[in-house]
């Protein structure tokens, strides 16, 4: 009878159900296993909110189980690691064991397994022929180190793959589909954008560039009823997910929508995981009482409910446009049985207007090579206050930003580049590049002088540098800024150290 009951209970990956792939996601299977052809070892598919990565990884997971091969798919969360054994069942690849501390399906004998980073940290890797890296732009040692030497093929997964490196790590980029093909096939829904009460971020302490966290929970605090009184007037009665800027923040932001009524729950690195199932149980439910998710960052990758009908962005960014656009991409996915026909976002982080001639881009791109959202993600948006935002020409979208995200319509480039007298045009000295437009060159310099002069002569210094490197005055609505952190480039450094080397051989002249 145990011999029988053994037999029965062996590995069978035949009989699996997966429903048929859409054309782009068989499109993207062909391409990787073309490039595995080509010698590409290493591989990373950009596939958007919507596209199914889960889908896509399991389905590479389940062709090589079927040739034999042991498989390895890691997640660097718990939260995923459940969601994508929950859909390897429902696949019919429920023969796989799970390696996470104390977890009720360890199996180490079966094939396939779906493994926690932190627990491969701490045991070693298993033997395997194939990889698969879910939210690969997340790089953490224990994978990046492993996957160039392993003689495993490596599968990357990630709907923004713009952290650094990447392109040292895998050899091939693959876009699998876009978002504005997705919102056109139905798979995504569109946005619409209301422009809230923002928080003030002006002269906000900056790190690297970015405004802290500290800086943007002191704020954000500012506005935390205005957070919850805009909600009942754009989006009452919508599943909802807020973004926050710390985990103090997130809790005001909650207690303030329980005092009006309204049930919310905080969703944070410090809910436990009793806590976390209990919670998405409850959140899942299409007639659930619980209408609003707040989180700073454990909901904002990988963590998908079709049902989620409103974004509230209230972490203010600079720079990370990945980030944004994990945010954003929480509440777009379709839901057709619920009749679910668009996702509002409320920006009350002024994210919106940053980031949107990039988003757009992205929108109907994608990206082109495997570290340009790198750049993408150190670029340092400027608000612009003397820049009015303005809406579509053609739907009346808002905000509108070179290619319009709910209509198509594309503004000639005539008319985008003359903005503040064309401040907004490359600044070049000879054939050499110092700075993106006047104003990316005006936050060297404040950079410069902060590190190099004493306070009282830090913004003269700036000015006389931009006087002399653009022959003209720095507009008067050019500010010092003490906190613009900005990455100077080498053709400015190497001009600010010829004039220095010009003056004080001038001053040692007789």
């Amino acid at each position: 009878m145990s011999a029988t009951l053994f037999e029965q209970d062996a590995p069978c990956y035949a009989s699996t159900s997966f429903p048929v792939p859409r054309p782009f996601q068989s499109t993207a299977h062909d391409a990787l296993r073309q490039g595995l052809k080509a010698g590409h070892k290493n591989q990373l598919i950009m596939a958007p909110t919507g596209a199914g990565k889960s889908y896509l990884g399991l389905r590479i997971a389940h062709e090589a189980l079927l040739k034999g091969r042991r498989v390895i798919f890691m997640c660097d969360r718990t939260t995923l690691i459940n969601q994508t054994s929950e859909a390897a069942d429902k696949y019919g690849l429920s023969a796989h064991g799970i390696i996470q501390a104390s977890h009720w399906r360890f199996n180490p004998e079966v094939p396939f397994q779906i493994a926690s980073a932190q627990t491969l940290k701490n045991r070693g890797w298993p033997d395997a022929d194939v990889i698969i890296i879910d939210e690969a732009h997340t790089q953490l040692s224990v994978w990046t180190e492993h996957i160039k030497t392993c003689r495993a093929a490596v599968v990357g997964l990630s709907a923004t793959p713009f952290s650094d490196g990447l392109g040292k790590l895998f050899s091939n980029l693959i876009n699998a589909t876009t978002m504005h093909e997705l919102t056109q096939s139905g798979v995504l829904v569109p946005m619409k954008v209301f422009s809230c009460t923002k928080t003030n971020m002006d002269g906000a302490a900056t790190a690297g560039g970015e405004w802290t966290d500290k800086a943007a929970e002191q704020r954000g605090m500012d506005i935390v009823g205005d957070v919850v009184v805009e909600w009942v007037k754009y989006a009452e009665g919508r599943k909802t997910i807020v973004f926050g800027a710390t985990i103090a923040h997130c809790e005001e932001i909650c207690r303030q929508f329980n005092e009006a009524g309204i049930m919310a729950a905080v969703f944070t690195s410090k809910t436990d995981a009793i806590e976390r199932e209990q919670l998405l149980a409850e959140y899942r439910k299409d007639d659930s009482a619980l209408k609003v998710l707040i989180s700073v960052e454990a909901l904002a990758k990988g963590f998908d409910v079709p049902t989620v009908g409103c974004v509230v962005d209230c972490r203010p960014l600079r720079k990370s446009l990945s980030t944004a656009i994990q945010m954003w991409g929480r509440g777009l996915r379709s839901s057709p049985e619920t009749g679910k026909t668009g996702c509002i976002l409320l920006d009350h982080s002024g994210n919106i207007l940053r980031f949107m001639e990039d988003y757009s881009d992205i929108y109907y791109n994608g990206l082109e090579a495997l570290d340009a959202g790198d750049k993408l993600d150190k670029a340092i948006r400027r608000d612009d206050k003397e820049k009015e935002a303005t809406g579509c020409p053609s739907c009346g979208f808002f905000p509108f930003a070179k290619r319009c995200i709910a209509c198509g319509h594309e503004s000639k480039s005539a008319s985008m580049v003359q903005v503040e007298s064309g401040e907004m045009r490359e600044v070049m000295l000879g054939k050499k590049k110092l700075a993106d437009d006047t104003r990316h060159l005006w936050d060297q310099l404040c950079t410069y002088a902060v590190g190099n002069s004493s306070p009282g002569k830090q913004r003269g210094r700036a000015w006389h540098l931009y006087k002399e490197m653009t022959g003209t005055e720095p507009p008067a609505n050019y500010t010092f800024d003490a906190n613009a952190n900005t990455p100077i480039t080498k053709n400015v450094m190497n001009k600010i150290r010829s004039k220095n080397i010009a003056f004080s051989r001038g001053r040692a002249a007789p």
